[in-house]
C-alpha cells in the first residue's frame, strides 16, 4: 500500500468537505437567508434540514453503488450532480424552490459519505483505521469551517447568489480531484467474505439509534449557535459565525485525536460513550448560561460544539468494522441514513421547541438526548 493510501485519504477527505461546507456553512448565513426569502423560524429549520433530507433518500443506495462500481465513479457522479443542484439554488427566488434545490444537493452529494469512507476502510489496516477515518471525518469540520468563514463574506459582497455559486464551484473542484486520484483496491477473497449484512445486524441498529440521539446534541450547536447568538444575545452575523468557525477548527483536531485514541484502545464504542456523556454535561452548562455573561457563555458553547464534533468518526468506524470490508459501503450508507433521518427531524424539532418554549429548554432537551445516546451504547462496549 505504501504512501499511496495517504493520497487516497487526502482525496476522500477533501471531496467530503464539499458537502459539509453546504450542510454547516448554510447555518452561518441563516440571517441572510431569512431576509432574502422572508423565512420564519420554522422555515429556517426546514432549510437547515433540507440537505440532510436529500442525503437520507440516497445514502444507503450510494453505499450499495459504491460496493458495486467503486469509489471513484460514485464520487465523481455524485459531486457533479451536487454542483448542478447548487447552481440551481443560486438562481431560485422562493422558499419551496430553495428547499428542493438543497434536497437535490444532498441526494447527489451523499455519494461522498459512503464512497470516501469505503476507500479508507480498504486501504488502511485496523491499527490505523481509527486515525484514518478520524481524519476522513475531519472533512465535516474542515468544510464547515471554510463555509462559516467564507459564506458570510461572500453574502456581504455578492448576496446569497454568490454563496451558492461558490459552493457549486467547490464541488466541481473536488470531484475532479477524486477522479484523478482514486482507484479501487482488490480485496483478498478470504477478507472479502468476512462480513455481516448491516440491515440484519442488531448491533448496527443499536449503534445507529444511539448515535442519532448523540447527534441531537451536536446539531444544537452546529445548526443553531449562529442564530442563537444573533437573535438572543445581539451578535452580528459575522461575529456569531466566527464562533461556529472556532468550533470547526477544534472539531478537526479532536476528530483526529479521538480516532488515534480509539486505535490505541482497540475499541470505538467505550470512547464514544464517554464523549456522549461529556457532550450532555456541556450542553447542560450552556442551557444554564443562556442569559449568563458572554465571556463565560461563548467558551461553553465552543466546548459543547467541539465535543459535539468529536464522536462521529467513532460511530462511522464501528459501523464499517462491524460489517467488514466487502459490505463497508452499505454499512456506512446505512449508518449515515439513520443519522440523516435524525438530521432532518432534529433541526425542525429544535426550532419548534425554541419557538414554543425557549432556547434554554431546547438546549436542555438536546443534553438529555446526548446522555440517552451514551446509555444506549452500553451493550456494545466490545466494539
Amino acid at each position: 500500500m505504501g504512501r499511496y493510501r495517504w493520497l487516497i485519504l487526502a482525496a476522500g477527505t477533501l471531496s467530503a468537505t464539499s458537502l459539509s461546507a453546504v450542510q454547516i456553512g448554510i447555518s452561518a448565513i441563516t440571517p441572510a437567508l431569512r431576509t432574502r426569502y422572508g423565512l420564519s423560524l420554522g422555515e429556517i429549520g426546514i432549510v437547515l434540514g433540507a440537505t440532510n433530507a436529500g442525503m437520507t433518500l440516497t445514502l444507503l443506495a450510494w453505499g450499495i453503488v459504491s460496493d458495486r462500481i467503486g469509489e471513484r465513479r460514485a464520487i465523481v457522479i455524485g459531486l457533479t450532480g451536487s454542483a448542478l443542484s447548487l447552481a440551481v439554488a443560486a438562481r431560485v427566488n422562493g422558499f419551496p424552490a430553495l428547499v428542493a434545490a438543497l434536497v437535490a444537493t444532498g441526494a447527489f452529494g451523499a455519494s461522498v459519505n459512503s464512497a470516501s469512507g469505503r476507500a479508507v476502510m480498504h486501504w488502511f489496516a485496523p491499527d490505523e483505521r481509527g486515525l484514518a477515518l478520524g481524519i476522513r471525518q475531519a472533512a465535516i469540520p474542515i468544510g464547515g469551517f471554510a463555509g462559516a468563514v467564507a459564506l458570510p463574506a461572500l453574502v456581504s459582497a455578492g448576496g446569497v447568489h454568490a454563496a451558492f455559486v461558490a459552493l457549486a464551484v467547490n464541488a466541481v473542484v473536488w470531484a475532479a480531484l477524486a477522479g484523478l486520484v482514486l482507484r479501487e483496491r482488490r480485496l483478498d477473497e478470504e477478507i472479502a467474505e468476512q462480513f455481516v449484512s448491516p440491515l440484519h445486524d442488531l448491533r448496527m441498529w443499536l449503534l445507529c439509534s444511539a448515535s442519532a440521539f448523540v447527534l441531537a446534541g451536536q446539531l444544537a450547536i452546529m445548526s443553531f449557535v449562529v442564530l442563537f447568538l444573533h437573535d438572543a444575545r445581539g451578535f452580528s452575523t459575522a461575529h456569531a459565525a466566527l464562533v461556529l468557525a472556532v468550533v470547526q477548527i477544534g472539531g478537526v483536531v479532536v476528530r483526529i485525536v479521538v480516532g488515534r485514541r480509539s486505535d490505541r484502545e482497540r475499541r470505538r464504542v467505550p470512547l464514544l460513550r464517554r464523549l456522549g456523556a461529556a457532550l450532555a454535561v456541556a450542553l447542560g452548562a450552556a442551557a444554564a448560561l443562556v442569559h449568563g455573561p458572554i465571556v463565560v457563555l461563548v467558551p461553553v458553547l465552543v466546548a459543547a460544539g467541539i465535543l459535539g464534533m468529536s464522536w462521529n468518526g467513532l460511530s462511522f468506524t464501528a459501523a464499517a468494522e462491524a460489517a467488514g470490508p466487502r459490505r463497508s459501503g452499505a454499512a456506512i450508507g446505512f449508518q449515515q441514513t439513520v443519522l440523516g433521518v435524525a438530521g432532518i427531524v432534529i433541526p425542525i424539532v429544535f426550532a419548534a421547541v425554541v419557538a414554543g418554549a425557549s432556547w434554554q429548554v431546547a438546549f436542555l432537551a438536546s443534553a438529555a438526548c446526548a446522555f440517552a445516546g451514551a446509555l444506549l451504547l452500553r451493550p456494545l462496549v466490545e466494539l
